[in-house]
């Protein structure tokens, strides 16, 4: 909601933004960690609480939030169990990265990096070369996977290093680029229904001495989006996954451990102006803006040539009690994408001249760009808990 100009909101302090916690807690640091403790070369653990093992299995189940799972125990009754065990028995989640989003998050995980070194830091980003948005999930329009992100998996790490390595996704995700920059190494292993991959899951972890195993589950994210994070859609796919993580729990081999955990977290926001500010019918953002990338709670916003400044200081007069609002080095500078001194200058050009992450629960939506997305009742992106936190649960065999 737009204000009058002799208003002047305060805007949000950038400094009060909670940064997800890039080298001893969040998403970058897991794999790392866990190839760490197999002995292989150049990995650091940097989750200091957990425990090295030999065969480690991570059950990545998309949108899986620590806020939603805690207030959810009756329908995640195993979970919830298990909720004491999260990062190394502290009972404490960890972090996903900024943005909290997807795309991000499992190339966060894959190879061991921040947004600001491997190169996804949002859903749609500008690409520097054809100056257009690129949707990093789906991959469209297609750029080169090896130029857009170069670094090795920690999965490739680990298979060179004799680590048994092996994926089991849904067969769709097998050839798709973002499995190339962000999971590939080792074998991929497709399986159609989520009890497939559980029991296939721990055929793999059982198939080498040293064994890294990574499993997904989309359809909880899915019902979020769709029907929101407290429907009776949503309620039924966690049930879903409860059973799916004890029936992997029950078969882990020796010297096993089984870590779950998530991408992000989600909030559902309500279907009204106040909540959900429309870019499309906003003249004053609109203003000077060449592309709005990213999604409602992370947005990145691209100038016009010289229009930068004017653009920054507009969406702070608009958005500033609503929004942390950044310019890309401020952003940059505060560790949003990471350490600042790890950040990898081919990044900067695919990050908004602007940056507004979502501290209340509101959207920026763009009716007529974004439909689809624009109509989701959950959201997440953002650096706040309930999108930022995830569990780290664990079960050791």
């Amino acid at each position: 909601m737009a204000y009058a100009a002799w208003d002047h909101p305060e805007p949000l302090a950038l400094g009060s933004a909670p940064l997800p916690e890039y080298g001893s807690g969040s998403l970058c640091d897991l794999l790392p960690t866990l190839a760490a403790g197999m002995a292989v070369p150049g990995m650091t653990a940097a989750i200091t609480e957990l425990t090295a093992a030999d065969r480690n299995c991570v059950f990545l189940v998309d949108g899986l939030g620590w806020e939603q799972l805690r207030a959810h125990p009756d329908e995640a009754p195993f979970l919830a169990s298990l909720l004491g065990s999260s990062r190394g028995g502290t009972g404490r989640p960890i972090t996903a990265g900024y943005p909290a989003t997807t795309a991000t998050s499992l190339a966060s995980v894959g190879t061991g990096l921040p947004p600001g070194a491997h190169g996804l830091p949002g859903y749609t980003v500008r690409d520097p070369a054809t100056d257009q948005l690129m949707n990093q999930l789906r991959w469209q329009p297609w750029t080169d996977p090896a130029a857009w992100q170069p670094y090795p998996t920690v999965f490739q790490l680990a298979a060179d290093a004799g680590v048994h390595a092996a994926q089991v996704s849904s067969p769709t995700f097998e050839h798709t680029p973002l499995t190339k920059v962000a999971l590939s190494g080792g074998t991929f292993h497709g399986r159609l229904t989520g009890e497939e991959r559980m029991d296939f899951a721990a055929e793999q972890l059982a198939a080498g001495d040293r064994s890294l195993v990574y499993t997904y589950y989309a359809e909880l994210d899915g019902a979020g989006h769709r029907y929101g994070v407290d429907s009776d859609t949503w309620r039924g796919q966690l049930m879903h996954v409860d059973r799916l993580v004890q029936r992997l729990a029950e078969q882990l081999p020796p010297r096993s451990a089984l870590y779950v955990t998530a991408d992000h977290g989600m909030l559902d926001v309500p279907f009204d102006e106040q909540h959900r500010i429309d870019f499309d019918e906003d003249w004053e953002l609109r203003a000077g803006v060449a592309l709005l990338g990213g999604e409602g709670r992370a947005r990145h916003v691209y100038a016009v040539p010289g229009a930068a400044g004017d653009v920054l200081t507009c969406w702070r007069e608009v958005l500033g009690e609503q929004f942390w609002v950044a310019s890309r080095d401020e952003a940059i500078a505060a560790g949003w994408f990471g350490p600042p001194d790890g950040f990898d200058e081919r990044v900067r050009g695919r990050i908004g001249d602007v940056v507004a992450a979502a501290h209340d629960d509101v959207l920026i939506i763009a009716s007529e760009r974004e439909p689809k997305e624009s109509a989701m009742v959950g959201n997440h992106g953002s650096m706040t808990p309930v999108e930022q936190l995830v569990p780290l649960l664990e079960v050791r065999s």
